[in-house]
């Protein structure tokens, strides 16, 4: 069964526009896992997505703005960062 924290995720493909998302998971092989990790995609790291076409998303992570294709930015599950109150 799904936990409530898995029904509120979505891959970083899907995410909208200047909305702050937190990473959830990075899905794939180890190798690709890392080469994420190396350009600071991890678990618990805040990320936006700047801007978007067709094939490619600007994102925003720990302060560098790195361009993803379409089959990477499906590896990365985001969750909607909560506001804090």
């Amino acid at each position: 069964m799904l936990t409530r924290k898995e029904i509120n995720t979505m891959t970083l493909a899907m995410a909208e526009m200047h909305t702050c998302f937190t990473i959830y998971k990075i899905n794939g092989k180890d190798a690709m896992r890392s080469r994420l990790a190396n350009l600071g995609f991890v678990e618990g790291v805040d990320i936006w997505v700047v801007n978007e076409n067709n094939s490619h998303l600007i994102v925003h992570v720990k302060d560098t703005r790195i361009a993803l294709d379409q089959s990477l930015a499906n590896r990365i599950v985001v969750q909607r960062k909560e506001k804090d109150t």
